[in-house]
C-alpha cells in the first residue's frame, strides 16, 4: 500500500532589510519558525543584534545602495529578499527618494539578474497621485519592483498593530496613555488595522511559492474605523479606565505641532507627529482588502480580534506611560542642566566666593564655576541631540556623582543648607537612569 506524503516547501535563505524595526522583526521571527535561514540587514546591527540576536546580520546603508553592483555581494547564496525598510520623512538620517525608490530598483534589478524572489512590504495608500513623499517615493518603488520583471509580490499593509510598537502604533499607546482625559486630532480620520502576525503569514505563503508572482494587494482588515473608535480600543487593551472628557486639538495646534516636530527633526527626534506622519493620517489610512484566503491564508484579522490576539501585560501598559513621559523627562533634563549653567555664569561671583572661604585662591574659584558651568550646559546640548542623548545622560549622571562627591570634601556644610541643594541633585541622577532606559527605542 503507498501512501501520499506532504513534503514541507523547501527551507530558503532570505535577506531581511530593516529586519529590526516593527514590521521585520515579526516578519523575521516567523520565517525562522518556518525553518528559513535569516540574515538581517541595517544600519545599526548592534541594535539588531539586542533585538534578533539568534540570526546573522550585515550592516549596510540602503543610501549607499544605489546601484544594481553593490547589491551583488549582499545577495550572494540568497534565494529572497524581503524589504521592511523605509522612512517616515527626509531628514539627517533619512531619503525618502533613496530609500523607497532608487535602492529599492537597484535591489530589484539585482534580483532579477541573480533569479532572487524580492517581497516588498510598501504601504496602504502607496500611488504615485498620493500626497505626501512617503507614498509617492514607495509607489515609485513598488513600480520599479514590477518594471524589472523578477519574481515579486507586493504587500500594502494598514496600520500595522504588534505586541511590540514603533512609530505611529507608539503613537497611539502614547494617547491612550493619557489619564483622565483623552486629546485627540482629527478623531473621525478612518484606519484600517491589520495585525503582525497576518502580514508575516502573508509573507510566509509567498515565500512557500503559494502567491503568484506579480501579485500587488492591500493588506487590511475589512472594515474602516475612526481613530476616536481605534485609540478607545486601545485604551481599553491596555486596561486603562475610559477617558472622563475627550479634547479634540485644533487642526491650526496640530500644523504647530507637527512644523516644532519637524524642527526636533533635525537634532534626530523623529517624532511620531511630524509633519509627513499627521497628512498620511488626516488623508485615511485605508486600502481595498486583498483576498489571500485563496491562497491558504486566513482571513485578516480585524482590529477587535487583533487586540485580542494578544492581550496587554503590565510591560505593555508600563511602556505606553513611559513613551508619554518621555518627552516631559527629556524637556526636564534639558532645561535643569542648561539653566544650572547659565545660573552658574550669572552668580559666578556668589559661586566663587563660597570656595573662596575655603581657602581657594579666587582665579581658581572663578576658573573653576565656569569651568562646570560649562559642563552643565554641554550636558544640556548632549541631551538636546538625540545621537549623543544617551551618552549625555551617563555624562549627566557623572557630573552629578562628582558634584556630589567633591562637594562633600570641600564644602561639606552644603548637606546642612536649609535649600538642600545637595539633596535636589539625588533626583536628577535618578531621572537621568530613567532618560537612558527611556531611550531605547528598539
Amino acid at each position: 500500500m503507498s501512501h501520499s506524503i506532504s513534503e514541507a516547501p523547501p527551507t530558503k535563505t532570505v535577506l531581511i532589510l530593516g529586519a529590526y524595526g516593527l514590521i521585520g522583526c515579526g516578519i523575521a521571527d516567523r520565517l525562522g519558525r518556518d525553518g528559513h535561514t535569516i540574515i538581517g540587514l541595517g544600519r545599526d546591527i548592534e541594535a539588531g543584534k539586542r533585538v534578533l540576536p539568534t540570526i546573522n546580520w550585515v550592516s549596510a546603508d540602503l543610501r549607499a545602495l544605489t546601484e544594481v553592483f553593490a547589491w551583488r555581494p549582499l545577495l550572494k547564496d540568497v534565494d529572497a529578499v524581503v524589504n521592511c525598510s523605509g522612512a517616515l520623512q527626509d531628514g539627517p538620517q533619512d531619503d525618502l527618494e533613496v530609500v523607497h525608490h532608487h535602492a529599492v530598483a537597484a535591489l530589484a534589478q539585482a534580483c532579477a539578474s541573480a533569479e532572487v524572489k524580492v517581497v516588498q512590504i510598501s504601504a496602504a495608500g502607496a500611488h504615485l497621485n498620493a500626497t505626501t513623499s512617503f507614498l509617492t517615493s514607495k509607489a515609485r518603488g513598488d513600480a520599479a519592483i514590477q518594471t524589472a520583471g523578477g519574481d515579486h509580490q507586493i504587500f500594502r499593509p494598514g496600520l500595522v498593530l504588534a505586541r511590540h510598537s514603533y512609530g505611529g502604533s507608539t503613537m497611539l499607546r502614547m494617547l491612550a496613555a493619557v489619564p483622565l482625559v483623552q486629546p485627540i486630532a482629527m478623531p473621525e480620520t478612518k484606519i484600517q488595522t491589520v495585525a503582525l502576525d497576518d502580514v508575516a503569514e502573508a509573507v510566509s505563503i509567498a515565500l512557500a511559492g503559494n502567491i503568484p508572482s506579480g501579485f500587488v494587494g492591500d493588506l487590511v482588515e475589512p472594515e474602516a474605523h475612526s481613530l476616536r473608535q481605534v485609540v478607545a480600543s486601545m485604551r481599553q487593551w491596555l486596561g486603562f479606565a475610559p477617558a472622563r472628557r475627550e479634547i479634540v486639538i485644533p487642526d491650526v495646534m496640530t500644523r504647530w505641532i507637527s512644523k516644532v516636530a519637524d524642527q526636533l527633526a533635525r537634532l534626530g527626534w523623529r517624532s511620531p507627529l511630524r509633519s509627513t506622519a499627521l497628512k498620511v493620517l488626516a488623508d485615511g489610512v485605508t486600502g481595498t482588502p486583498a483576498d489571500l484566503t485563496k491562497f491558504g491564508a486566513a482571513p485578516v484579522r480585524s482590529l477587535r480580534q487583533s487586540l485580542e490576539s494578544m492581550p496587554a501585560r503590565s510591560e505593555d501598559r508600563l511602556f505606553a506611560r513611559m513613551a508619554l513621559l518621555t518627552p516631559i523627562i527629556i524637556t526636564t533634563l534639558i532645561v535643569f542642566w542648561f539653566l544650572s549653567g547659565v545660573i552658574g555664569f550669572i552668580s559666578v561671583n556668589a559661586a566663587a566666593l563660597v570656595l573662596e572661604d575655603i581657602g581657594w585662591p579666587r582665579g581658581l574659584a572663578v576658573t573653576s564655576v565656569l569651568f562646570w558651568a560649562v559642563i552643565d550646559i554641554a550636558i544640556a546640548a548632549g541631551l538636546a541631540y538625540r545621537p549623543t542623548a544617551k551618552m549625555a545622560c551617563w555624562c549627566a549622571i557623572g557630573v552629578s556623582v562628582f558634584y556630589l562627591a567633591a562637594s562633600t570634601l570641600f564644602v561639606p556644610d552644603l548637606w546642612l543648607d536649609p535649600l538642600g541643594p545637595m539633596v535636589k541633585v539625588l533626583p536628577s541622577i535618578a531621572l537621568a537612569l530613567v532618560a537612558r532606559i527611556a531611550l531605547e527605542t528598539r
